[in-house]
C-alpha cells in the first residue's frame, strides 16, 4: 500500500493513499495544480516526512500525525468500506457515543471525515441500521462527502430540521473548481467585489446582446460567464454561492402570486 505526500502551491501539504478521491474528487484540484513531493510503502517515514515538509515550506503543521489518523478508528470499532461507514452501535445509543468522540477523525477514498456537532446531527439525520445486524448501523461515504464540500447549504435543515433544497454532487463540484480556479490565479487576493460587480454588469450586457440576436451559444456562454463572476463574488464577501441559492430558493418556495405580462409578480399579503 502507498501513501503519498501531495503539495497544493500556495494551499497545503498532505498526505493521502488516494490521489484521484482525495485531491482530484474532494478537493478539485486536477494534474498540473498540484505536485507529488514524495511516495513510499513506509507510513512511518510518510508521517514523519510530511511534519517535515509542511514546516519546510512554511504551512501549518499538522497536530496529529497521518499513521495516528489512519489507526485511530481503531478506538471507535468502525468499519470503513468504499460505498460506506459503520458504527458499532444501534441507532438509539450511536448520537451519545459520537458526542464523546468529537474531533475523531477517519479517512474514507472520498476523503477525510471528522467529527463535530454539525457532521454527528448530519450522521444523525441519515444513519441507517444495518439489515444484518440492529445493534450496528451506517452511513453512505458518497452522501457525506457531499455534504463536508458545502456545510453550509445544510445548515438550515441541521438548525430547524427544515426541508431545503439539495444540490447533487456535479454541480457542487463545479462551484468548488471556479473557487480554486479563482483562488490559483490571485483572485481573491488582489480582486474585489466592486471589480467583479462590473464584470458582472458587462456579462449581463453579453447577455442582453445574445438574447436580442437569439444566439444560443452566446446566451449559453454569457449565463455562465455571469455565474462564475457571482461565485467569486459571493465568495469575495465571505459567503458560498450555495448558501446564496439555497437562501433565495427557500425565500420564493414560499411565495405566491401570478403572472402579468411574462413575470412572476408575487403577492403583497
Amino acid at each position: 500500500m502507498e501513501y503519498h505526500i501531495y503539495h497544493i502551491p500556495g494551499k497545503k501539504i498532505g498526505v493521502t493513499q488516494n490521489l484521484e478521491a482525495r485531491v482530484h474528487t474532494q478537493q478539485g484540484y486536477l494534474p498540473g495544480e498540484y505536485e507529488v513531493l514524495e511516495s513510499s510503502d513506509d507510513i512511518d517515514y510518510i508521517s514523519d516526512k510530511e511534519l517535515v515538509l509542511q514546516k519546510e515550506y512554511g504551512y501549518k503543521i499538522d497536530r496529529k500525525l497521518y499513521k495516528l489518523l489512519k489507526t485511530e478508528t481503531k478506538s471507535m470499532k468502525i468499519n470503513v468500506t468504499e460505498q460506506t461507514t459503520t458504527f458499532p452501535y444501534p441507532v438509539s445509543k450511536l448520537k451519545g457515543n459520537l458526542m464523546d468522540n468529537i474531533g475523531f477523525q477517519w479517512e474514507t477514498s472520498h476523503g477525510l471525515f471528522v467529527l463535530n456537532l454539525k457532521s454527528i446531527q448530519w450522521i444523525m439525520n441519515h444513519v441507517q441500521t444495518s439489515m444484518y445486524n440492529n445493534d450496528r448501523c451506517y452511513v453512505y461515504n458518497k452522501a457525506f462527502a457531499n455534504w463536508f464540500d458545502s456545510p453550509e447549504l445544510f445548515e438550515e435543515e441541521i438548525e430547524e430540521d427544515l426541508p431545503t433544497v439539495k444540490c447533487v454532487k456535479k454541480p457542487l463540484k463545479m462551484f468548488e473548481d471556479i473557487r480554486n480556479w479563482a483562488s490559483t490565479r490571485g483572485l481573491y487576493e488582489r480582486g474585489n467585489s466592486k471589480t467583479q460587480y462590473i464584470k458582472l454588469q458587462e456579462e449581463a450586457g453579453e447577455l442582453a446582446k445574445a438574447l436580442l440576436q437569439n444566439d444560443k451559444f452566446e446566451i449559453r456562454d454569457a449565463i455562465g460567464d455571469m455565474v462564475v463572476v457571482l461565485t467569486n463574488l459571493a465568495h469575495l464577501e465571505e459567503m458560498s454561492i450555495e448558501a446564496c441559492i439555497n437562501t433565495a430558493y427557500k425565500e420564493i418556495s414560499k411565495r405566491k402570486g401570478k403572472m402579468i405580462n411574462g413575470t412572476f409578480v408575487k403577492d403583497e399579503r
